[in-house]
C-alpha cells in the first residue's frame, strides 16, 4: 500500500519521536511554516480524492460522538422543565419564584466559568478535559434526584452549571481547529442540532421515566435526574477513549494524514492547530476587538430566547390546556423541525459564505412566531407560533458561533473570544429563567415580549449591523488601505496579527 493512503491509527513510537518525526516535528516548525506536502507528485484529481477521504475520516471519528455529548449536556440542563410538569415544585415545597431562582443560578456559574474553559481545554488536552467535566456534571445531575428541599436544588444547579461550562464553547473551538472555515458551519450545525434533538428526545424520555413514580420511594421527577445523571457518567468515562486531541497529537491520524490536516488549515489562513504558548496579549487582543462584543450581543439575541424556549416550552404548551404526558409529547415536533432547519442553514451558509444574511432571514421566522404567541389566544395559532419560534432560534446559535470562529484568527484569541461570546450569551439565561412566571399564565405576555425583543433588536439588528461593518472592513482591505500594518514586519510578526492581517478577508 502507498504510504500516502495509509489509514494507520498508531501513534508515533518513541524512536520516531527521538528522530524528530511524528507529532513532535510540528512543535519544531517555525511559526507559520508548512509541514512537507506528502502529495506533491500527485495530480489535482488524486489530491481531491485523498482530501475527500480525509474529510470523511475526520467526520466519522469526531462528529457522532461529539453530537452525543452535547445531546446529553443539553438534556441534563433543561430536563428540569420536564420535571416541573410532574410535580417537582409540589414535592420540594418550592414556589414559582424559587424554581426560577434555581434555573438562574445554573447560568451564573455556567457563564462565569466559560471564558476560562477554552484555555484549560488547550492546556489539559481535550481527551482529558472533556471526560473529566462530563463525569463531574453527571454526578451533579444524579444528586439533583436526591434533593429534598430548595437549598439542595440550588446547590446541585450551581455545580451543574460549573461543570457543564466547558463543553459547548470547548467543542466549537475544538472543531474549528480541525476544519476549514467553509467546512465548519455544517459541522457546527450538526453538532448543535443535538440540542434540538435533545428537546424532542427529552420530552419522550421524561414521559416514559415519569411512569416510574413511586419506584424505590422516589418521585418520577427524581428518576429523570438520577437515570440521566448515571448515563452521563458512563458516557463521560467512555469519552476517555472516544475524544481525541488536536490534529498535531491525535492518535487516529497517521503522520501523513497529520501533514495533510495541518497543510489544509494553513491554506485556509488558519494557525489553529499549531503549538502556541498562552500570553496575555491574546486575551487583550480579544477584549479590544469590537467584533467580540458585537458578536456577543448577536449571540445573546439567540441564546436568551433559546433557553427561554427550551426551559419553558412544556410550560407554554401546558398553558394551552394540555396536561402532563400530552404536553411533554407535543413539545417534540417543534424541536424536530428546528433540528432539520439548523443543519440546512449550516449547509447553506457554508456554500454561500453569507452567514449574516442567513442569521437575518432565519431570525425573522422567530420574530413572526413570537408575534403570533403575543397576538393570538387561539391554541392552534399559538402552537404554530412555537414552531416558528424554534425555527427562528436554533439555526442562529450554530450559525453565529461559526461566524465568530470564521472571523477570529489565532489559537488562543479564538478560544478566548468564543468563551466571552458564549459566556455572555449564557449569562442572559438568568433573564430567560425569570420571564415565564406562573402568575402570567396562560398568556405569558411578559415572557413572549422579552423573547420577541431579544430576537428583533439583538439577533436581527445586531446581525445586520455586523454584516454592514464587515463589508466595509473587507472593502478597505481589498483596496490596500490597511497594507501599512505589515510594512517592515517579518513573516512571524505578520502571522501573529491574526485576523488583523490585511489579507485576511472576513466572512460575511
Amino acid at each position: 500500500m502507498d504510504k500516502r493512503d495509509s489509514d494507520s491509527v498508531l501513534s508515533p513510537s518513541e524512536d520516531e519521536k527521538n528522530l524528530g518525526t511524528g507529532p513532535v516535528q510540528f512543535q519544531a516548525l517555525g511559526h507559520g511554516d508548512l509541514p512537507p506536502d506528502p502529495d506533491a507528485d500527485l495530480s489535482e484529481e488524486e489530491r481531491a480524492r485523498i482530501d475527500r477521504r480525509l474529510l470523511w475520516k475526520l467526520d466519522l471519528r469526531l462528529i457522532p460522538w461529539l453530537c452525543l455529548l452535547y445531546l446529553i449536556s443539553f438534556l441534563d440542563r433543561t430536563n428540569i422543565g420536564n420535571a416541573r410538569l410532574i410535580h417537582l415544585e409540589d414535592d420540594l415545597n418550592i414556589t414559582g419564584g424559587q424554581y426560577n431562582a434555581a434555573l438562574s443560578l445554573f447560568f451564573v456559574s455556567y457563564s462565569l466559568a466559560e471564558p476560562l474553559t477554552n484555555i484549560l481545554l488547550k492546556r489539559l488536552r481535550p481527551s482529558v478535559f472533556i471526560p473529566a467535566i462530563m463525569v463531574a456534571w453527571g454526578v451533579c445531575m444524579t444528586t439533583m434526584g436526591l434533593v429534598h428541599n430548595f437549598q439542595g436544588l440550588m446547590a446541585a444547579r450551581f455545580f451543574l452549571g460549573l461543570a457543564e461550562a466547558g463543553l459547548f464553547p470547548g467543542i466549537n473551538y475544538y472543531l474549528s481547529c480541525w476544519y476549514k472555515r467553509d467546512e465548519f458551519g455544517i459541522r457546527a450545525a450538526i453538532f448543535f442540532s443535538a440540542a434540538a434533538v435533545s428537546g424532542s428526545f427529552g420530552g419522550l424520555l421524561a414521559a416514559a421515566i415519569g411512569k416510574m413514580d413511586g419506584v424505590g420511594g422516589k418521585a418520577g421527577w427524581s428518576w429523570i435526574f438520577i437515570l440521566e445523571g448515571i448515563a452521563t457518567v458512563i458516557i463521560g468515562v467512555a469519552s476517555l477513549w472516544m475524544v481525541f486531541d488536536f490534529p498535531d497529537e491525535a492518535t487516529f491520524l497517521s503522520d501523513v494524514d497529520r501533514d495533510r490536516v495541518l497543510r489544509r488549515l494553513k491554506a485556509d489562513q488558519q494557525s489553529s492547530a499549531e503549538h502556541e504558548e498562552f500570553r496575555m496579549t491574546y486575551f487583550w487582543a480579544s477584549v479590544k476587538d469590537w467584533k467580540t462584543w458585537l458578536s456577543a450581543a448577536i449571540y445573546m439575541g439567540a441564546d436568551a430566547p433559546l433557553y427561554a424556549f427550551s426551559l419553558f416550552l412544556p410550560t407554554i404548551i401546558n398553558g394551552l390546556g394540555y396536561q402532563d404526558t400530552k404536553a411533554q409529547l407535543l413539545s417534540v415536533p417543534p424541536y424536530a423541525a428546528a433540528a432539520i432547519l439548523t443543519v440546512f442553514i449550516g449547509f447553506l451558509a457554508d456554500r454561500t459564505h453569507q452567514r449574516g444574511l442567513c442569521n437575518m432571514g432565519v431570525s425573522i421566522l422567530g420574530v413572526i412566531g413570537f408575534a403570533m404567541l403575543l397576538g393570538s389566544k387561539a391554541p392552534g395559532v399559538q402552537y404554530a407560533g412555537t414552531f416558528l419560534g424554534a425555527l427562528g432560534i436554533y439555526p442562529c446559535i450554530a450559525n453565529t458561533i461559526t461566524w465568530v470562529s470564521n472571523n477570529t484568527e489565532g489559537v488562543y484569541k479564538r478560544g478566548v473570544t468564543m468563551g466571552f461570546v458564549i459566556g455572555w450569551g449564557n449569562l442572559n439565561g438568568v433573564v430567560s429563567s425569570n420571564i415565564y412566571r406562573r402568575k402570567d399564565r396562560p398568556t405569558y405576555y411578559l415572557g413572549h415580549g422579552v423573547v420577541f425583543g431579544y430576537l428583533f433588536v439583538f439577533l436581527l439588528g445586531g446581525s445586520a449591523l455586523q454584516y454592514v461593518l464587515l463589508r466595509r472592513e473587507n472593502a478597505k482591505r481589498r483596496a490596500g488601505k490597511l497594507d501599512h500594518l505589515v510594512a517592515g514586519k517579518s513573516k512571524k510578526e505578520i502571522e501573529e496579527l491574526g485576523d488583523l492581517r490585511p489579507n485576511f478577508i472576513y466572512t460575511l
